[in-house]
């Protein structure tokens, strides 16, 4: 694209993929930089940990780069990338699963948590994400796609390819989990 490096691309996420697929040697990096920020905030909550988030959002844009010409244009581009950043995260937790590992002991956050800065709330993002992973895979999927992304049943029932039933019933059974594992957080004011 003319007009220097820091231009903005004008075109659509869908031009830029063709073009990539064209031989647009700048395409697909524009594509990525307009969405680097969405695809990162998809990896982290779909992973177990940053380095795994990072090593599964790089495992998606390979894959992403490699499959660009199998795109349908059935579905926004970003729903695509989406759904290959979910893929490689859950796959890369399913290596990690696979492999024997030492566990970690467990520790009480919330007995340790100061609740008169903000690392109270650093905590709690941290209790929160552990009690994601404790989810199974089809119930974290939705109840992330839903919940925390803002899809729809109907976008999350396509975005993951299963019916809207499905999605309902696996958000539901994964919100009761999540409020029986992290009932501990109530407070007096919850009560």
């Amino acid at each position: 694209m003319a007009g220097g490096k820091d231009a903005v691309d004008l075109r659509t996420d869908e031009q830029l993929l063709r073009a990539h697929v064209a031989g647009d040697p700048g395409a697909f990096s524009d594509l990525v930089n307009r969405h680097l920020d969405y695809l990162w905030s998809v990896a982290l909550r779909t992973s177990q940990s940053p380095e795994d988030a990072a090593d599964g959002l790089q495992d998606a844009l390979l894959a992403a780069h490699r499959t660009a010409a199998d795109f349908r244009s059935d579905a926004k581009v970003t729903s695509w990338l989406h759904r290959i950043v979910v893929n490689a995260c859950l796959d890369r937790i399913r290596r990690n699963n696979s492999r024997k590992t030492v566990p970690l002991p467990e520790w009480d956050v919330m007995s340790i948590a100061d609740t008169s800065d903000d690392i109270s709330a650093v905590d709690l993002s941290v209790s929160i994400g552990r009690a994601l992973h404790t989810l199974p895979e089809g119930q974290r999927q939705a109840i992330v796609a839903v919940d925390l992304e803002g899809y729809s049943i109907a976008e999350a029932a396509s975005l993951l390819g299963v019916a809207e039933g499905t999605i309902k019933s696996r958000c539901a059974r994964g919100r009761l989990k999540l409020a029986q594992v992290l009932g501990h957080l109530r407070t007096a004011d919850d009560a």
